[in-house]
């Protein structure tokens, strides 16, 4: 049994079967899991952007702080470095995180800082009813191109091998308990997790059908293997009908962001060696 009720008794205001349920209560179990080891949730951050996703945060009873549009990464960062021993997750939406936060996006990867980043892709801004987004896919007609969108739409996990994850997932809220398993490995990942989370828009972008009939649990391979998962990642461009794979798609053991900066104000010369020494220990 768990200590506190982890669902808050704010009124849910989700549209009927929003993908946004199933990244709850995979994080609800998550969470009262910690709580059944003995780990104190009083440790765990939730950071949260603009947009449907996030309104998670009034939803699940743990710390949390709501950002700016694009802000969840810059704030999650500061957490964690201000306090190293804080479990800090991200719940941002692909709207929310792959365009006005794009750039916090990269250099979170690229510093390797220990946050967890679940990154709600329904492919829409839904919110706001309706417009495209860096992953709608080519045509996409919505509120703000009703003629379809003439652009092809980004791919995150190809964006985040290249800029330096360390843990980079997709899961599919149409199956709840891999999505669980692949975001609780980057919790427990020491380094930058990304999980992409392929989330239904019941309202306006209902593609459960395309999904389902195309989603499947990729063959292990070597997942340190940065050439395999780039090929792996490439297989489906989010606008073609090719299959799509879900699972870790690449993890690295490397030493994090949050470990370097601990030994910044060791004098020059003497810094540079003691990150080389803590990059020996994680390779």
């Amino acid at each position: 049994m768990t200590g506190r009720n982890l669902v808050t008794g704010a009124q849910n205001t989700w549209c009927p079967g929003c993908g946004n349920f199933t990244i709850q209560h995979a994080l609800k179990n998550i969470l009262a899991g910690r709580e059944n080891e003995g780990k104190s949730l009083d440790n765990v951050v939730l950071v949260t952007g603009i947009g449907c996703h996030a309104k998670i945060a009034d939803y699940l009873n743990i710390n949390s702080f709501y950002s700016l549009h694009g802000r969840t990464i810059p704030v999650a960062t500061g957490l964690k470095l201000a306090n190293p021993d804080l479990t800090v997750i991200c719940c941002c939406g692909d709207g929310d995180c792959y365009a006005e936060g794009l750039d916090h996006l990269i250099f979170a990867a690229k510093r390797n800082i220990d946050i967890t980043v679940i990154v709600h892709d329904n492919r829409v801004y839904g919110l706001t009813t309706g417009q495209y987004t860096p992953t709608s896919p080519l045509g996409f007609r919505g509120k703000s191109t009703p003629l379809g969108t003439a652009e092809y739409p980004v791919n995150p996990l190809e964006l985040m091998l290249a800029s330096g994850a360390t843990y980079i997932a997709r899961g599919y809220t149409k199956k709840m308990q891999q999505l669980e398993s692949l975001i609780r490995g980057g919790i427990a990942h020491r380094g930058f997790a990304f999980i992409d989370v392929l989330q239904i828009c019941a309202t306006f972008f209902p593609v459960a059908d395309y999904y389902s009939q195309r989603v499947y649990d990729h063959e292990d391979y070597d997942l340190t293997d940065f050439s395999r998962a780039c090929a792996k990642a490439r297989e489906w461009d989010y606008s073609s009908d090719a299959k799509i794979a879900l699972g870790i798609f690449y993890e690295q053991n490397l030493p994090t962001f949050d470990e370097k900066m601990a030994v910044v104000p060791s004098p020059a010369g003497e810094r540079e060696q003691r990150i080389l020494d803590l990059l020996a220990t994680r390779t």
